[in-house]
């Protein structure tokens, strides 16, 4: 198993910035995999320790310490899926991001229901991880119990990654539901094109381009045509109670 961590350096500067804690619990009894993983988070600006089975995992978890955890489900002693199970039956609200093999939906599924903020499978691109990781730290919008963040008439199953739109599902593409999730996450609030970009396309992508509008497009057409305001200068905002008009 192989995962690829790129090699090149954001070079602007964080698009989130003091959004996000950065103190990151790495569960992975694989040493090549959790040296790969606390290299790649320690260069994008996180603090990471390392747990090599479930017991310590779950340790350091309910330490109060840190911000998340990625947790790999195959760890001796305790299981990540054990872990997961505990921390929740103990009301610890703390972000996991689970890592499972491709393939094994199984593990996926009850990762998710065990309360698992979302899921990457193995073999993983890092910036994947990563990004996923960033919008767990953003999470500003509450997320009921089934991990689905509502606003007004509609709603986003992070889970399932499904769109509910005034009763009615939407089909989203994996970029579709990350952009709507960044903006789902932050309803009301103004996201600049550098946020967006970060939170879809990860750091390494010019902030010049126009991947945003066009995504920012697509969205429109899928949810509706004022939900998603232009803010001339600033960027885009998900409104709190736009109704769908035709596109």
């Amino acid at each position: 198993m192989t995962i690829a961590v790129g090699s090149r350096r954001p070079s602007r500067p964080a698009a989130w910035e003091g959004a996000a804690p950065s103190r990151i619990l790495v569960a992975e009894d694989e040493p090549r995999i959790a040296s790969l993983l606390e290299r790649g988070l320690a260069a994008s600006g996180f603090t990471t320790e390392v747990a090599e089975s479930g017991d310590e995992a779950l340790a350091l978890a309910r330490s109060g310490r840190f911000d998340l955890v990625i947790l790999d489900v195959g760890l001796p002693r305790m299981d990540g899926l054990e872990v997961l199970r505990e921390l929740r039956q103990a009301s610890e609200t703390i972000p996991v991001v689970i890592l499972t093999a491709r393939g094994s939906m199984k593990d996926t599924v009850a990762g998710l229901e065990g309360g698992a903020d979302d899921y990457i499978t193995k073999p993983f691109r890092f910036e994947e991880l990563l990004a996923c990781v960033r919008l767990c730290l953003r999470g500003e919008r509450t997320i009921d119990a089934t991990g689905t963040i509502s606003v007004g008439d509609m709603s986003l199953d992070l889970r399932a990654k499904r769109a509910i739109v005034d009763g009615v599902e939407i089909d989203l593409t994996a970029r579709e539901f990350a952009m709507a999730e960044a903006f789902f996450r932050h309803a009301g609030q103004v996201l600049s094109t550098a946020q967006l970009l970060d939170a879809v396309w990860g750091l390494d992508f010019d902030p010049g381009s126009n991947f945003v509008g066009v995504y920012v497009g697509y969205l429109r057409r899928k949810l509706g045509k004022d939900r998603i305001s232009t803010v001339r200068g600033l960027g885009y905002r998900l409104e709190n109670d736009a109704r769908i008009t035709a596109a």
